[in-house]
């Protein structure tokens, strides 16, 4: 275990990053040491490859950890197939020399990618017509929640035993275009110790009529071999790509955006009908579009902030001139997307994974369900114009690492987002059914044109949503109205792309609804009563949220000062009051009376955790 470990190196962007914890392994013995030991359970956790999709902020405060797993071993299955099983810390580069060598075709379009083998599965890498996830058999990985070894499998159709009752192939991994189930919905759940590949027994290259390699057999004069394809490949990728030894970069920075069709046709075309698209091979509702075309001609080549560029020679890089920042890369990215959906009306998605351990929290909304002002109420309040004094319906905004995570949303909530300029949603997160926290699901639908919104919610909030919004999960939707997957949760932690989520049941009356917290922070709404065990679950915080309606009793809230006495029992470093009244008074006399590690939230409010 090493301590304050400069990992400037270990990437390719080439960012100066430390991390309070670095750990190395190179066998299951050795990760399962680690995964038992203090620093492990004590710290955020961040598994690294070689670094080549990752954007670190200036410090990790948790441990990072490396596979060191070596090792390439073939298996012969018969005179056409055989597989190779490779150790996740083996660099990619070095796999497809090695498939190339033994005369195992399959993964040659791949050449040149940085990376470790580890992280084939999880990003599903792709390049020229080809993704891992097509070649790949299973994936070998340990279970962080019970440190036991499992197997996903891959089965193509060919493979399936005729024992079996499937008729469709076994795609455990949840392989899709640059995504995987150990991307997202399992995303830090596992970690990948081998990748077995299924490989084709030729020297013939059958992938070699896709972007850049058309027209290779008519130059040969032949069939290309799997060693000319690689070679072909590793010259385009040296003519568009810059080599991170010389300017840091990670490569491709952004996803090809896949659209519905019915949007690309209806909506995009109609502003700018020289839009490329590419069709996708068995999926009729979805065009592919090239994201670095989009780039380009939003007039982003070139662009600057700071020592960020968009790379000249291929716009879907942003590269480091030799003094770019973290916070530097991030801007440019921010840029981009927001010129890029002015334009062409699509929202770019970054392949890079931004690995930030520091919690920022954007209070949206801070007042209780009727909002403040209140209607036809002349207190002097609702009728200030601080505006302090104003507050919409609750609702808050987290980042951390990367994802974004809405908890509740308001009424209010197309007002708040256009206030707080969102952009982007990786998951939403329900408190409960009362409209006053849902009644802005609706307004979601321009965070789904890409992807459908995932609600993480109780079942009977589950319930309570499909029926409300019935026109959003029958079979024949109306186009345009917002798509989302319903994922029930119980009280107990689950993952939102990597971020660990901890439910916190609370009573609001007398119904049970859920708290929410992420790392040191949490969020409690709508509470009258938080059992001791629920309550340990607030404790060693650095920043709580919690309800506070008012100084008079109420049913279902707690007051000011049964807040206070939360506070005081869970001691958080500092707290914030949220789903305020008009009757706790202005902003500035009401944040006099609290305790000095106490203030009243505002809408607005961003607080760092």
């Amino acid at each position: 275990m090493e301590y304050n470990k400069d990992l400037t190196k270990l990437t390719t962007f080439g960012i100066p990053v430390k991390a309070k914890l670095y750990a190395e392994y190179t066998d299951q013995k050795s990760l399962l040491k680690i995964c038992r030991s203090d620093e492990y359970r004590d710290n955020m956790v961040y598994h690294i490859g070689e670094g080549s999709n990752l954007l670190f902020n200036t410090y990790f405060d948790g441990l990072v950890l490396h596979s060191a797993i070596k090792g390439i071993t073939r298996y012969d299955k018969n005179e056409e197939t055989a597989y190779v099983i490779a150790g996740a810390g083996e660099k990619w580069v070095d796999l497809i020399d090695f498939c190339v060598s033994e005369g195992l075709a399959g993964l040659e379009n791949l050449a040149g990618i940085p990376g470790e083998v580890g992280a084939s599965p999880v990003q599903n890498v792709g390049a020229y017509g080809v993704e891992a996830g097509d070649c790949i058999h299973s994936v070998e990985c340990l279970d962080r929640t019970t440190l036991e070894v499992v197997k996903f499998t891959n089965f193509r159709k060919d493979e399936i035993s005729k024992d079996t009752d499937s008729e469709v192939p076994v795609n455990e991994c949840g392989f899709g275009y640059r995504t995987s189930n150990f991307k997202t919905i399992w995303k830090d759940r596992y970690f990948v110790l081998r990748v077995s590949f299924r490989l084709r027994k030729s020297q013939l290259a059958e992938n070699y009529r896709y972007g850049g390699l058309k027209g290779l057999e008519e130059r040969l004069g032949h069939t290309p071999s799997i060693a000319e394809v690689r070679d072909e490949v590793l010259k385009i990728r040296a003519s568009k790509l810059p080599d991170p030894q010389i300017i840091g970069s990670a490569g491709s920075f952004f996803k090809n955006p896949v659209v519905r069709r019915k949007y690309f046709e209806w909506e995009m075309l109609n502003h700018d009908p020289n839009i490329p698209y590419y069709n996708l091979e068995g999926d009729q509702e979805h065009v592919k579009i090239p994201a670095g075309w989009l780039i380009e001609h939003a007039g982003l080549k070139g662009e600057r902030v700071g020592g960020a560029i968009v790379y000249p020679e291929n716009c879907l890089v942003i590269a480091n001139t030799g003094d770019a920042t973290y916070n530097d890369v991030r801007q440019l990215a921010d840029l981009i997307v927001r010129k890029v959906n002015a334009a062409f009306h699509v929202t770019l998605e970054p392949e890079v994974n931004y690995i930030d351990s520091q919690i920022r929290v954007k209070v949206l909304g801070s007042g209780t369900s009727k909002g403040v002002p209140e209607l036809q109420c002349d207190c002097a309040v609702c009728k200030s114009e601080n505006p302090l004094d104003h507050r919409l319906r609750a609702s808050i905004m987290v980042e951390t690492m990367g994802v974004k995570i809405l908890i509740d949303a308001s009424p209010d909530f197309r007002q708040q987002a256009l206030a707080a300029d969102i952009r982007h949603i990786d998951g939403v997160l329900l408190t409960h059914e009362h409209y006053d926290h849902v009644g802005g699901i609706d307004d979601l639908r321009p965070y789904c044109l890409n992807n459908d919104i995932i609600l993480y919610a109780r079942e009977d909030v589950d319930r309570h949503i499909r029926r409300r919004l019935d026109y959003c999960f029958c079979e024949n939707k109306y186009p345009g109205v917002p798509t989302f997957r319903m994922n029930v949760i119980e009280d107990r932690p689950f993952f939102i792309k990597g971020v660990k989520i901890t439910p916190v049941e609370v009573l609001h009356g007398k119904l049970p609804i859920f708290g929410y917290r992420i790392g040191k922070f949490a969020y409690i709404t709508d509470a009258k009563y938080i059992s001791e065990e629920e309550r340990d679950k607030l404790r060693d915080l650095d920043v709580l949220i919690v309800n506070a309606l008012r100084e008079r009793e109420h049913f279902a809230h707690f007051t000011v000062e049964q807040a206070l006495e939360l506070i005081n029992d869970v001691k958080p470093k500092q707290a914030y009051l949220t789903h305020l009244c008009h009757e706790v008074g202005m902003h500035h006399a009401f944040d006099a009376k609290l305790p000095p590690n106490v203030f009243p939230a505002y809408d607005g409010m961003e607080i760092l955790v």
